[in-house]
């Protein structure tokens, strides 16, 4: 038998925006353990977070009249005198997601809408004429509300895109290509600066090695020295020629590594939910640095008490913070200055630098950057969830910058990105005014104030009636087949 159609989930767009049907398999392929439907039919996802984004689909027509899909799929046919556009178009509001969610059973990543519940589920019926009206109409408003809605995303994606280009731009340093030219040769430059780093790192060592052994009474050995570790040096090979006066480094290489804090790491403190309190030192979670936000009502916190006793995982204003696991890991950003002192949690990587060698916002764009994120990602491993390695990650390598350089860079691109920011803002307000107007539309469809009413419709109510006659004729019509069909017994 020909290929049909198979329609696995990832055919399905979210927010009701259309289906791929072009997949073909073999029907005995499909033909047991799928989800057999025909054009016409609404396809409904069922699981969690398939349905609470909107992943449904009326079936087009078909070329052999009938195709296979996920077994996630819910497969909702409507009755003759109810348009199947009316039906899609109900499932598709968000409130009616809302309300089905609520309604969901099973476990945790396993949640799906019970076919019984979904069964049960009244909706308003129009008369036919009067379904065909309100949808014709709701379509048109709703594609001319699409179209601007995707002119709006791809506002959103030429923002994203053009933030990569400013910090790819600003960490190899042809932002400040003019800056240089103007200013010449600089006081200290980028490998002038990391051998330093490199020396005052190794004399804090010694000078702490030597208050060791002073407190221990003892004269200090014979090549003691030389069992201090060097750091490595970074492998360049691969990563975008730097600017005159520029050098890489590692990220181990420019943290700082005083006395009283970890430079790099450990990874954040593993807390249980019993361990978080309403007041006192806040927590900062993987979703804080992704959106830049820290404190607000939502913010949990433990006791002075279990923070002092974290204090390894701590994180002061100026600290880099970045997220070991997500889709993708390795996002970075700098924890405010006006923050109190706070622990990170289980998820998150911190990095704390000396301002004076390396600027933290010249570091946390770094590592957004396309340098960063080329690096990251064969960094990261893990099957169910991929995270960063914490060795690894400290032998990143990130431009090293003279320190006036690395001020201007900052300064400059803040404002250009201070400036996408308030265009994002905008972009952001726009599609929430859009996601109001299209509940609106929605909501004046299946309440009958869309289109003006025609008396002349037949009534919705003889509509039901026929349908539950023409149901009740068919249960009767199927009971008096399996009747025939049971053998009688013999005298």
């Amino acid at each position: 038998m020909s290929p049909v159609h198979f329609v696995p989930m990832r055919a399905v767009n979210e927010e009701f925006g259309g289906i791929d049907v072009s997949d073909r398999r073999s029907f005995g392929e499909v033909r047991k353990g799928y989800t057999a439907f025909q054009a016409g039919d609404v396809l409904f996802a069922k699981i969690t977070p398939c349905m609470e984004n909107g992943k449904l689909a009326l079936v087009p027509n078909l070329h052999d009249g009938v195709g296979f899909g996920s077994t996630e799929f819910h497969v909702i046919r409507a009755c003759p005198g109810v348009t199947p556009r009316w039906l899609a178009h109900f499932l598709s509001q968000a409130e009616f997601r809302k309300f089905a969610r609520r309604h969901m059973t099973g476990t945790a990543g396993q949640l799906r809408v019970a076919r019984p519940w979904l069964a049960a589920t009244t909706l308003p019926v129009a008369p036919p004429t009067e379904q065909t009206r309100i949808v014709d109409k709701l379509e048109e408003l709703l594609s001319d509300l699409d179209a601007g809605v995707a002119e709006l995303k791809a506002a959103q994606k030429k923002l994203a895109q053009y933030r990569q280009s400013l910090l790819k731009a600003a960490v190899e340093g042809r932002l400040t290509e003019a800056w240089r030219a103007q200013h010449g040769e600089p006081e200290e430059s980028g490998a002038q600066l990391l051998a330093r780093i490199l020396r005052e790192r190794r004399a804090r060592w010694e000078a702490k090695q030597r208050a060791k052994f002073a407190s221990q009474g003892k004269v200090p050995p014979k090549g003691w020295q030389a069992t201090y570790s060097e750091l490595r040096s970074v492998e360049a090979s691969g990563l975008p020629e730097l600017p005159a006066g520029w050098a890489w480094a590692s990220i181990e290489q420019v943290a700082s590594d005083d006395a009283y804090s970890l430079a790099i790491g450990p990874f954040g403190s593993n807390l249980k939910v019993p361990d978080y309190r309403d007041s006192g030192v806040p927590l900062v979670f993987v979703r804080n640095i992704r959106s830049g936000r820290y404190g607000g009502a939502f913010t949990k916190y433990v006791s002075e008490e279990k923070a002092l006793e974290l204090r390894a995982h701590s994180v002061k204003a100026g600290d880099v913070l970045v997220t070991k696991m997500g889709e993708p890991p390795g996002d970075a950003d700098v924890y405010p200055m006006d923050q109190p002192l706070a622990v990170i949690t289980a998820d998150c990587i911190k990095v704390s630098c000396s301002p004076a060698m390396m600027n933290a916002r010249f570091l946390a764009w770094t590592i957004n950057s396309e340098i960063g994120r080329q690096q990251i990602r064969p960094m990261t491993q893990g099957v169910a969830q991929k995270k960063v390695s914490l060795g690894r990650f400290s032998q990143l390598a990130v431009p090293l910058a003279p320190t006036a350089e690395q001020s201007e860079i900052v300064e400059v691109t803040s404002m250009a990105l201070q400036d996408a920011d308030e265009r994002q803002r905008a972009v952001d307000r726009a599609l929430r005014q859009s996601a109001a107007q299209r509940k609106n539309i929605l909501q004046a469809a299946f309440s009958g104030r869309l289109v003006p009413q025609d008396p002349n419709d037949e009534p919705a109510s003889v509509l039901l009636e026929r349908i539950r006659s023409e149901r009740a004729a068919s249960e009767r019509a199927r009971a008096g087949a399996r009747r025939a069909r049971r053998p009688r017994a013999v005298a």
